[in-house]
């Protein structure tokens, strides 16, 4: 089943206390490298069948108006993760199209 990861941070105009608490016990534990520390929430939502369009509309819909608080956060990402199953059925699936070519490389993979 595909999953759908949403990313919400506070908007970077507001103060974020948790990360300057995270921050502050980097730096009282020797982790001087670290400058600054933001902390946000991950959903990760699995859907059932493919992900399309009308799905893509409704999580971004669900992220805007239930996952985040508009006025004080930001969904910063929404990304579309495929299992190890389902791209090994898209690529037997692309095996069976092209017969005997070969490795046919998905779109946007350069193997």
């Amino acid at each position: 089943m595909p999953t759908i990861v949403v990313d919400v941070m506070p908007k970077a105009e507001l103060l974020d206390p948790q990360g300057k608490a995270v921050a502050g016990a980097l730096s009282r534990t020797g982790h001087s490298t670290v400058s600054g520390v933001r902390v946000g929430k991950r959903f990760e939502i699995t859907v059932d069948g493919p992900i399309d369009d009308d799905v893509r509309a409704e999580v971004r819909e669900i992220a805007e108006h239930v996952l985040s608080n508009s006025v004080i956060e930001d969904v910063v990402g929404i990304h579309y993760v495929e299992s190890n199953a389902e791209l090994a059925e898209e690529a037997a699936h692309l095996a069976s199209e092209h017969g005997d070519e070969g490795y046919v490389a998905p779109a946007g993979e350069t193997h």
